[in-house]
């Protein structure tokens, strides 16, 4: 600052740079107040406007330095002012911690072998606190070129480091009645308060600790015993995760017959990349439910994300183990067929699905919302009014972002997903069933029961039957013994390579049948059991004659043919449907000549010779 020819000089409270101007005192302003230089007027100031080494009160000086610490109005010599004693020192205030640049100054002064009243001179700082920082270093064996090399944080942490609260006398009385404290705080049937406990306090140790203190050290031993948690702000890849949830609030539908009202599920998928979401309603949370909400979202992605990241429900998570979860096996069988795995989040704790979380809220203020004054009945018109306020959601620029989630999704994720397989995935039960001596497995679902074959050489042994809405599998010692197509119905599946051949012949049984192998006995015997069968002639089921036909089958093996096809043409024209007048006519034909053939007679050869006849010389 120049110097001026008045003897009243104006300067600035901020930083200024010094001039040696002989003066006694200066003056700055601290609160408002009207003085005159010139008039001999004693001012009197607070105890903590005044320093410590400055008289309680000041008389006029006839020379005087005026430093004006904020723009207010003037006249004359008449300034809003503050005195303070001080020759050299007028920027820093007292107590407050220097910045570390300056420390660095006075470092590098002092390694250039300036003395601590030169160093303080030059950077304007008090000399008691050069010789404290200067004391510091050498205390500790500091180098001077060890803490220029420093940085500023680092370096304040060596000047800076603080005295600990346990050194204070008054501390070794909390720290005994702390573990009394914990007590009456953790106990929230006894209602007790930190003011209460304040009291009490104040009460046995009036010279304690203020309550802001008690308070503070109450707070920090009670933080004390957590474990620091750091939180991670997860960054996410393109088209790498989906993120599942179901909605905690339900939506509903009237049902058109009952009136009544039916609750859904409400299934939220999120990609964490581009915030893109997918929203469909289902019956409820089971794993046929969960399983169909996955499928339709992939569906609506149009591709497979490499990793499923769902809650803990048990659609999902069977035993939700931290460190190693076991997961439904229906969900594991999506996976394989989708080619992704699936990776739970924490129990009790889901923060690794934070995303879908938030649209579970966004979902309730942009669907639910503007759907709760609609009725609809059936959940097919739900989902059509949840996909379309779902569509303008996505296609809505988002606040801090010059995109929407839909252009986002497509611009950075769509092309990075897998591509969906070419068969829709159907969800697989498993069960574990013996092999009947019939050749079947008996497999009960959805309260129906069905029976399927297995190949005969597997009867009596376990097998293991996977199926789906579709397809039956049957698997026998881990070999696919046999396939059926799935029915809903009670019933036999069955092929007959897979019956025995007693069990063949039984199940093969029909008129058909037996019309064709009458055929390969005789014309009259195909005539006699076609006659059988003829609707024409009775009305009762064919299952009434499988016996007489299977004993002429019998009896063929018995008796020629050509006795067979007699007896057959016989019974055709007396009208004979019955076994036992069969088989009569059939042995009282086997015992009678035909009329039209030969008698078969053994005749005894007649000798030329008479040799074996003795003649009467033999008797003589």
């Amino acid at each position: 600052m120049d110097k001026t020819a008045p003897k009243q000089h104006f300067f600035r409270s901020i930083s200024v740079q010094r001039e040696n101007v002989t003066i006694n005192r200066y003056f700055f302003r601290s609160k408002s107040v009207h003085f005159s230089a010139k008039a001999g007027i004693f001012l009197t100031f607070p105890e903590h406007i005044r320093p410590v080494d400055a008289p309680a009160v000041i008389k006029r000086e006839k020379k005087a330095a005026f430093f004006r610490s904020k723009p207010v109005h003037s006249f004359g010599f008449f300034r809003i002012l503050c005195i303070v004693k001080s020759l050299h020192y007028n920027t820093y205030m007292a107590g407050k911690i220097k910045d570390m640049s300056l420390i660095k100054q006075v470092l590098q002064l002092k390694q250039l072998g300036e003395s601590n009243r030169g160093i303080s001179r030059k950077l304007f700082i008090n000399k008691e606190t050069v010789n404290n920082y200067i004391k510091t270093v050498r205390l500790n064996g500091w180098t001077y070129e060890e803490l220029l090399g420093k940085d500023d944080p680092g370096l304040d942490r060596m000047f800076h480091a603080g005295n600990p609260a346990y050194s204070d006398p008054r501390m070794d009385y909390f720290l005994s009645r702390l573990p009394y404290y914990k007590e009456q705080l953790g106990n929230p049937k006894l209602h007790v308060t930190r003011q209460l406990l304040y009291e009490e306090y104040k009460q046995a140790c009036p010279g304690g600790y203020s309550k802001s203190q008690f308070y503070f050290h109450l707070k920090q031993n009670l933080v004390a015993q957590k474990d620091c948690t750091a939180v991670l702000t997860e960054t996410y890849n393109p088209g790498e995760k989906l993120m599942v949830d179901f909605a905690g609030d339900k939506l509903g539908y009237v049902d058109a017959e009952t009136g009544e009202t039916v609750k859904v599920e409400v299934f939220v998928a999120c990609m964490p990349y581009s915030d893109y979401t997918y929203v469909v309603c289902v019956p409820s949370q089971k794993t046929e439910d969960f399983i169909f909400a996955i499928r339709m979202c992939l569906e609506h992605l149009g591709g497979v994300p490499p990793i499923l990241t769902p809650d803990n429900l048990k659609s999902a998570v069977i035993s939700n183990d931290r460190h190693e979860p076991r997961l439904n096996k229906a969900l594991e069988d999506m996976g394989n067929h989708y080619h992704f795995v699936v990776l739970p989040c924490d129990p009790k704790r889901p923060t690794q699905k934070a995303p879908v979380e938030d649209k579970v809220k966004t979902t309730y203020n942009r669907i639910y919302a503007k759907l709760r004054n609609r009725t609809f009945h059936s959940i097919i018109e739900l989902n059509r009014a949840v996909w379309e306020q779902l569509s303008l959601f996505n296609k809505t620029r988002m606040q801090k972002r010059p995109y929407s989630r839909e252009e986002r999704f497509h611009a950075m994720e769509a092309d990075r997903l897998n591509p969906l397989p070419a068969s829709i995935y159907e969800m697989k039960y498993y069960a574990e069933l013996q092999v009947q001596s019939n050749c079947f497995v008996e497999l009960r679902h959805d309260k129906t029961t069905h029976f399927y074959s297995v190949p005969y050489m597997h009867v009596g042994k376990k097998a293991l039957v996977i199926f789906t809405r579709s397809v039956v599998n049957i698997y026998v010692d881990g070999i696919l013994a046999a396939s059926h197509r799935r029915s809903h119905e009670y019933g036999h599946t069955y092929v007959k390579s897979h019956l025995a051949s007693n069990c063949r012949a039984i199940m093969e049984r029909s008129a058909a049948y037996y019309v064709a192998w009458a055929s390969n006995v005789s014309p009259g015997c195909r005539e006699y059991i076609a006659e059988v069968f003829n609707p024409e002639r009775t009305n009762r089921p064919e299952e009434v004659y499988y016996k007489l036909c299977a004993a002429i089958i019998s009896l063929s093996r018995k008796y020629e043919r050509a006795l067979i096809d007699k007896t057959c043409r016989q019974c055709l024209e007396c009208r004979v449907f019955s076994y036992r007048k069969f088989e009569a006519i059939l042995k009282r034909n086997s015992l009678q000549e035909p009329a039209d053939e030969p008698a078969f007679r053994f005749d005894a050869p007649t000798p030329t010779n008479h040799e074996n006849m003795r003649g009467s010389a033999y008797f003589g």
